[in-house]
């Protein structure tokens, strides 16, 4: 069976999603215009998730394995690697959450700070319920019982090498403070494929001038800002780590906590690397 006849054979075999009868079961805590504080509203969810679910499920065509750790309620850190030049990898995970649990959650992402500074990127990104990555936002998040997912290797992780893909960056230690002062539940997350989606050269120096952590530059037209390949996506989603300790703590103290987050997924990465068929399907 040759690509094609593969990759539309998992096409076919796609679920039907009930977009909209999923967005009205999520709690959205609205004012009365329907907009949450942060400038989220149902009907942008709505139309967000009618995009995303075509590109989880026809053009990703995306697994999840261990949804089923993801609770129905309730605070929640989910801790991702990050990759793959252009945010899909945080799409693909908020879409997960949404389609494949029988209760669906709506995940809100801490984004990059220069990402409101791109045209209609914070205006989007607000109303699709996506937050600028400060921990006074991720905080007032979880005070509210959401779930937040974070990317502790930050820019680090999308302007790696390819020749470094997989391979984990540091992490930043700002989520764990966060897990130990609100009490939040650590699930981890790996994610596979993200790295092939758009194999890329930073050029380091036009990035520093736009100001920007990454200016990628495929091998394929349009050379620059392209459209990711149609690379098989898999989420591991891991069972919930929970931390006690003084959120104050020096970061040497934080440093053991951290590691554990970071060797779990690693190892799922590892394991989602050996499970993969290939590529592309």
């Amino acid at each position: 069976m040759g690509l094609l006849d593969r990759l539309r054979k998992l096409r076919d075999a796609a679920p039907d999603d009930d977009i909209g009868a999923r967005t009205r079961a999520l709690v959205v805590h609205g004012n009365e215009f329907g907009f949450d504080p942060f400038g989220m509203s149902r009907d942008s969810i709505r139309r967000a998730a009618t995009i995303a679910r075509w590109m989880y499920r026809h053009y990703f065509r995306a697994q999840a394995f261990g949804i089923e750790h993801l609770p129905p309620a309730g605070r929640l850190l989910l801790v991702s690697n990050h990759s793959g030049q252009l945010p899909f990898d945080g799409m693909v995970i908020g879409s997960a959450c949404f389609l494949e649990p029988e209760v669906p959650r709506l995940i809100r992402a801490m984004v990059e700070f220069f990402v409101p500074t791109v045209p209609f990127a914070s205006y989007l990104f607000s109303r699709w319920g996506q937050i600028t990555g400060t921990p006074e936002n991720c905080r007032r998040l979880l005070a509210s019982e959401e779930a937040v997912l974070v990317f502790p290797e930050g820019a680090r992780g999308i302007s790696k090498p390819f020749s470094q893909r997989y391979q984990l960056a540091e992490f930043g230690k700002g989520f764990m403070r966060l897990a130990l002062e609100t009490g939040a539940p650590i699930i981890p997350v790996a994610v596979i494929g993200a790295e092939e989606q758009a194999p890329a050269v930073n050029m380091k120096a036009l990035a520093k001038l736009l100001r920007i952590p990454a200016f990628p530059v495929v091998p394929y037209p349009p050379f620059i800002a392209p459209l990711p390949l149609p690379v098989k996506y898999r989420v591991y989603f891991g069972e919930p780590m929970t931390f006690h300790g003084d959120p104050d703590d020096d970061d040497e103290i934080l440093d053991d906590k951290v590691k554990m987050v970071r060797s779990k997924i690693q190892s799922m990465i590892q394991v989602g690397l050996r499970e993969r068929e290939h590529v592309f399907w």
